[in-house]
């Protein structure tokens, strides 16, 4: 079967590994039409070419760039005309115009559609975006959803057809495996990594370390926030304590969580956003990392029994959590173990793939 995927979540080198295995099956032939860059509120996010064995990667400009709604790639019927696809896989939620402009097309070449939503919450939007998702709902042969509760929301919208729940990407645990730490006695790190803005309740994790001796604090992004969040750090004592690293190239990521004790998810949930996954945790879990989270959206989920929870925007409880790491050494070998077990178990990237692979044979 010829799946032509468009995707610009698989610009990120580590989410390429999902193709390769994707297109380890002897049955598949994979073309991935990716855009030169991303930009967003983090800055532009480059291709990079890391996972590119076994498939066709293509790069197709991309038209309206950094536009979450509207961008689209206005060369895509070159592709269905040249590779003629069995089936068309939208990794993009089908309220955005990519997604109804690559069913539109799909469909007028005989080809098998498929969308890929994280959209946890029941929002209602405007026309024309109210018009590309009642389309795309009607006329889609399948669907995946990212978490149980986008599949709720979607079955909430009236959407029918064949609707499977699998993460976007897993992790491979080969780059993602655990390594000892070397660092001197006394040093407890706490990381974080992802956008700061709001949501991601970086202030929260600053709050919670300015009340414990002894932590250092990683932060790893960008966003809009960066400098509101260094003065709060230095207002707070924890200039000295505190290191504000920007972003990482995905392959250098692993190195990252290396270094950390801890990683921290302190999302907050907002009227028109809750956490739909925390890609993450599951990485610093695969390199046997413990994991603290909020109750925020899919975060308790995807723990499970191989991390702490605390109430989101609670920040005694993250206090309280991480005091207990930093003085229980067994607790975190504990977390560590169970974090890389539920890994293994649930969330590598062979297992998205084959889950991935299973879909398209149904469809078609």
């Amino acid at each position: 079967m010829r799946i032509l995927m468009v995707s610009k979540a698989c610009l990120v080198g580590i989410y390429q590994r999902k193709l390769e295995e994707i297109a380890r099956h002897d049955d598949v032939e994979l073309r991935v039409v990716v855009p030169p860059y991303w930009r967003d509120e983090r800055g532009v996010t480059p291709l990079e070419r890391t996972c590119t064995e076994g498939y066709e990667l293509v790069v197709e400009p991309m038209a309206f760039n950094g536009s979450f709604h509207l961008h689209f790639y206005p060369c895509l019927a070159r592709h269905l005309r040249a590779f003629r696809p069995d089936l068309v896989h939208l990794d993009e939620e089908p309220y955005n115009l990519a997604t109804f402009h690559g069913m539109v097309l799909a469909r007028q070449a005989g080809c098998r559609t498929l969308w890929f939503s994280w959209q946890n919450l029941l929002r209602r939007y405007p026309p024309p975006f109210s018009l590309f998702e009642r389309y795309c709902l009607r006329h889609a042969d399948g669907a995946i959803a990212g978490s149980r509760t986008a599949a709720q929301v979607w079955r909430q919208k009236g959407y029918a057809g064949p609707l499977a729940v699998i993460p976007q990407f897993g992790v491979d645990p080969q780059t993602f495996a655990p390594q000892p730490r070397r660092r001197p006695p006394g040093t407890f790190v706490v990381g974080f990594a992802g956008r700061l803005v709001g949501e991601k309740g970086v202030d929260l994790l600053l709050e919670a370390v300015a009340g414990l001796e002894g932590v250092r604090v990683e932060v790893l992004g960008s966003g809009p926030l960066r400098a509101r969040l260094e003065r709060l750090a230095e207002g707070l004592g924890l200039g000295d304590r505190t290191t504000f690293r920007g972003t990482l190239p995905s392959p250098q990521m692993p190195a990252f969580y290396h270094h950390l004790d801890a990683l921290v998810l302190p999302s907050r949930s907002r009227p028109n956003w809750v956490e739909q996954f925390g890609r993450v945790l599951v990485e610093a879990m695969a390199c046997g990392v413990p994991v603290v989270g909020s109750d925020c959206g899919e975060i308790p989920h995807v723990i499970g029994d191989a991390g702490l929870v605390f109430p989101e925007g609670d920040v005694d409880g993250l206090r309280a959590h991480l005091a207990r790491l930093r003085d229980d050494p067994a607790l975190r070998a504990d977390l560590a173990r169970r974090g890389r077990e539920r890994v293994l178990a649930e969330y590598t990237q062979a297992q998205v793939a084959a889950q991935t692979v299973r879909v398209y044979r149904q469809v078609l």
